[in-house]
């Protein structure tokens, strides 16, 4: 007797195998980062019954359902219908993006998948954004509970955007009666990431900018999907902060680092980022610097008290960060070329940042000749 067909067999160990009774869960920017890492966890996991995966291109996980659209395009409801739980992490905080269509973006994308959600009869919402939002400020306590007041400006890169996927994280819940809303906010991420934080360290000298005092708490990516997944599963919810453990001072970076520190008066640091990225020399705002000032680190009480611990340590992440910047030169976050990199090494990052001012004064004379 010939063997039954093989989809016949499949759907025979299905019917017998136990039913998964865990959450549908659609996940945003699924093909690439956190969310492609986070795709793969909720795939692999028990405790999930599916996994939506949407995007603008198929990503690596066979286990996912996919679906190829923009996260703006309103067909994006039907999408979701059978999902109990979306994770929206189609966010584009790219530095190089141009920030008018990073915002629209943004803000848009943001703004159709909750009103998809509810319309599809989603019933939690999980969203991402940053420990940025509280703002770096020199009052700040350390570390801000998860209730603390969000006072971060629009200064630095993509923090506007941030703040307003925060406004509508507030708002969803009275627009649409029984959609519920979880904000994670991590700390300086790490782990295939490349921000103004992270460039930070590929700089020949660690600028510091004389009366500040900074404090760096760090989030491993592999612990921000755990944090995710908490939150999918229900474990907690509201406003969460998530990083490691506990923060490191200046002082403890630049001897586990071992990069020497370069300080400037704030008038010459904050003046010569603001002017340099005024004319496009770099990517990085002077709003920017502040969060290599002023401490924002975050306790992170909610996901402790339900249970969760981040499996690495700041000491940890620094570690990697170093491996993964290894190679890179930054200069108030315009990445250099070997020619000017070399330079720039034998100078230090004071030189090279006052020398690209001088620049621009040479630049402005040459203007005023015409």
């Amino acid at each position: 007797m010939s063997s039954p067909d093989p989809q016949v067999r499949a759907a025979r160990n299905h019917s017998t195998s136990p039913a998964v009774r865990g959450p549908v869960v659609a996940v945003t920017g699924a093909a690439s980062g956190i969310g492609a890492l986070l795709t793969e966890r909720l795939a692999a996991s028990e405790e999930i019954k599916q996994v939506i995966a949407i995007d603008e291109r198929r990503g690596e996980c066979a286990a996912a359902q996919w679906h190829i659209l923009d996260v703006r395009d309103p067909a994006i409801a039907e999408k979701l219908r059978g999902a109990d739980v979306v994770v929206h992490l189609a966010l584009d905080l790219d530095l190089e993006t141009d920030p008018a269509a990073r915002s629209a973006y943004n803000v848009r994308g943001t703004q159709t998948v909750l009103t998809a959600a509810a319309a599809a009869g989603v019933h939690r919402v999980v969203l991402c954004t940053s420990a940025m939002v509280y703002g770096a400020l020199p009052d700040n306590e350390l570390p801000l509970s998860e209730d603390a007041e969000l006072r971060a400006t629009a200064e630095a890169t993509g923090v506007g955007d941030l703040l307003e996927v925060e406004r509508l994280a507030r708002r969803a819940p009275r627009a649409h009666p029984g959609l519920n809303v979880t904000v994670v906010r991590p700390g300086v991420l790490v782990g295939g990431t490349d921000t103004a934080l992270t460039r930070y360290f590929e700089s020949p000298r660690l600028l510091v900018v004389a009366g500040s005092r900074p404090a760096w708490q760090f989030c491993h990516v592999e612990d921000l999907c755990s944090a995710l997944e908490y939150a999918v599963l229900e474990k907690v919810d509201g406003e969460l902060a998530v990083g490691c453990d506990g923060w490191l001072e200046q002082e403890e970076v630049e001897e586990l680092s071992g990069i020497r520190r370069m300080e400037l008066p704030s008038v010459v640091a904050l003046g010569a980022a603001a002017r340099l990225h005024r004319i496009g020399l770099t990517p990085s705002p002077a709003g920017d610097l502040a969060y290599t000032m002023y401490p924002w680190v975050v306790s992170g009480s909610r996901l402790h008290d339900a249970g969760w611990r981040p499996q690495w340590t700041n000491e940890e992440v620094l570690a990697e960060l170093l491996e993964e910047v290894a190679g890179r030169h930054t200069v108030v976050g315009r990445r250099l070329g070997r020619k000017d990199a070399t330079a720039a090494g034998a100078a230090g990052a004071t030189v090279a940042l006052l020398g690209a001012a001088a620049v621009v004064r040479r630049a402005r004379k040459a203007r005023r000749r015409i």
